[in-house]
């Protein structure tokens, strides 16, 4: 299919509406009518991404379509937009497992569910077709998780999730069967044994998590989701050596919570193998005995790692250590001032950043601060430069300061709050228009309704990244190989690609490591609100999985990618159809499993396949 993106007009034309959003859904819908397969499964795509059942409609004649391909994205489609659709009379009349497999999940997936859809997964659960029945189980788990507090799945759906459990080796089947069992207390003693005695590590990894205790396994993952449910000092003490830091830093962490007493943690304090090991002891020291906390608070205090420095801030906040709270203020590193600042004089510096994290720490202390209302010429200069630097991911400090503008019930602000109603950013528009609307008494609509539309890749430039790879190299860490998909989501691709080979990830962090979850980098300010892209990326979510290995692109919601990059270091099936997948890893799994924070992106290098001439 890509390979005709740059040599088909037609194609490229369905790319530029589905980037345009909302305003190309016209184009998409005509793209419907062509006679190309191929056009009308990116357009049925490109419309499902709305997740607008105003077009539902224009897309339901194709779920009838002749081409398999077709009806897979129609009902991928339907999906997306969450639509209710006949899919009893649908099921009846596929003979494809893999677009059976779609059904199952658009019937899951639908708002509000059919009264139907628990017994068509159940059955779905027999179908004769493994994809078919993995369809099933998706669908299954989608519909109890998305209707948590409105559905419970009845005895008969209990009994044939675990059938299918004990009939399947599917290791994504398994995982999401267990998935919605653990979810609505369906789990029974024979599948957790067949769970914890699994081939694969990531089912045995949730056998542990529904039996609630600890498993003597080879993998980490395992044994990461079983530290929660060690109790015993000993046992806690010696995986505080294991050789995954995921595992120790846990196991740290659980000793300290468990108060295992400060001899066997002080040794790892002051010896541990890495700077992250022995910070974690002295957490674990400070909340095992307070009464002996402030050497190592003043240890974590001025550490050399600004993220060590960066933890001192909770505890000396808990022991009222405003001496410790103001040195950490001052600190050179905006993400450590961010944690600890008290006094006027603190969010004064703060304002004077650009750093998002450390001004969002400011503008929450504002909310309350006495001093808010001194303060304000500087809030409003903060905001105006953000403005003028014209980087739409700087939102989440904009909305924040534009709130503590909004705070003050100064009319003097109502024009720039009028001129903040037609900001290229919808959000701060429509926080300017809940401000003024409060303050007159009257509603006050936005100027600006939708986001921005910026530039895409040209598209000869994605066209050449039809097979490529991405090496990523850690600094002393190895090298991580990742297959791009563009065909999946050819402009985060291109827009990632053309980061990348400008060196704009070179020498970044890996800011946010969550075990069993992701890990997730990319940031020139080392967190999680100073972004990579100064413009937002329209999110490609479809039928990619977030799967072990694959990587996505972080966001503050719909549409809002800011560039920053995250690994799933688990199938995180519950993040399917909301986050954009980019590439899959094919090498270096190895090298993710070690990536901890503070860890360094020394290179990405983008690799072409050699072409014929």
């Amino acid at each position: 299919m890509l390979p005709m993106l740059a040599q088909v007009p037609e194609v490229r034309t369905v790319l530029d509406a589905e980037h345009a959003r909302a305003a190309g859904a016209p184009a998409l819908v005509q793209a419907l009518r062509q006679p190309s397969p191929l056009i009308q499964q990116r357009a049925l795509r490109a419309l499902g991404r709305l997740e607008d059942t105003t077009w539902k409609r224009a897309l339901e004649p194709l779920t009838r379509a002749q081409d398999r391909g077709v009806r897979l994205a129609a009902f991928g489609a339907l999906a997306q937009m969450r639509a209710m659709f006949p899919f009893s009379a649908a099921l009846a009349a596929e003979r494809e497992g893999a677009v059976r497999a779609a059904i199952f999940e658009a019937v899951g997936r639908s708002r509000p569910a059919t009264l139907d859809a628990e017994s068509l997964l159940q059955r779905g659960l027999a179908d004769p077709s493994p994809e078919a029945r993995e369809g099933a189980a998706r669908g299954l788990e989608a519909l109890f998780r998305l209707n948590r507090r409105a559905l419970q799945p009845s005895a008969a759906t209990h009994a044939a999730l675990r059938q299918a459990f004990a009939a399947s080796t599917g290791e994504a089947l398994r995982e999401l069967v267990l998935l919605t069992l653990i979810a609505t207390g369906g789990m029974d003693d024979t599948t957790r044994v067949l769970a914890r005695r699994s081939a694969s590590a990531q089912v045995r990894r949730l056998g542990v998590m529904a039996t609630g205790a600890w498993l003597d396994d080879a993998s980490p993952l395992v044994r990461f989701e079983g530290v929660k449910f060690v109790r015993e000092c000993d046992h806690l003490l010696r995986l505080a050596g294991d050789s995954s830091d995921h595992v120790a830093l846990a196991a740290i962490a659980r000793a300290g919570a468990q108060k295992c007493g400060a001899a066997p943690l002080l040794p790892l304090a002051t010896g541990g193998r890495t700077w992250r090991i022995r910070a974690a002891a002295r957490e674990a020291l400070i909340a095992t005995d307070s009464a002996s906390a402030s050497p190592h608070i003043a240890a974590l205090a001025r550490d050399s790692n600004w993220q060590v420095r960066a933890r001192a801030a909770v505890p000396a906040a808990a022991r009222r250590d405003s001496v410790t709270l103001a040195l950490l203020a001052q600190d050179v590193n905006p993400n450590v001032a961010a944690t600890a600042l008290q006094t006027a004089d603190d969010v004064q510096r703060a304002l004077r950043s650009d750093h998002a994290g450390l001004l969002l720490a400011a503008a929450a202390l504002l909310e309350k601060a006495p001093f808010r209302a001194t303060l304000m010429p500087r809030i409003i200069g903060a905001f105006n430069r953000l403005t003028a630097d014209g980087s739409m991911t700087l939102r989440d400090p904009r909305v924040a300061l534009l709130s503590r503008i909004g705070d003050a019930q100064d009319t003097s602000t109502n024009v720039l709050l009028r001129e903040v109603l037609y900001d290229r950013d919808p959000a701060v528009a429509a926080v300017a228009s809940k401000i003024l609307s409060a303050r007159t008494g009257a509603p006050v609509a936005p100027g600006t309704l939708q986001l921005p539309v910026p530039p895409i890749p040209p598209a000869g430039y994605i066209l050449g990244l039809s097979g490529a790879t991405a090496r990523i190299t850690m600094k002393g860490l190895g090298t991580m190989t990742v297959a791009l998909l563009p065909e999946e989501a050819p402009v985060t691709v291109g827009v990632f690609a053309q980061l990348a080979e400008s060196g704009q990830y070179n020498g970044l962090t890996f800011h946010r490591i969550v075990s069993n979850f992701v890990i997730q980098g990319g940031s020139p300010g080392a967190d999680e609100y100073d972004g990579r892209t100064r413009e937002f990326m329209r999110d490609e979510v479809g039928f990619a999985r977030q799967a072990r290995g694959t990587i996505g692109i972080s966001t503050r919601g719909r549409d809002t990618g800011d560039g920053q990059i995250y690994f799933n270091l688990v199938d995180n099936f519950r993040l399917d159809r909301d986050y954009t997948v980019m590439a899959r890893m094919v090498s270096g799994f190895e090298v993710m499993d070690r990536v901890q924070e503070g860890d360094v992106i020394e290179r990405v290098e983008i690799i072409r396949p050699r072409r014929p001439r």
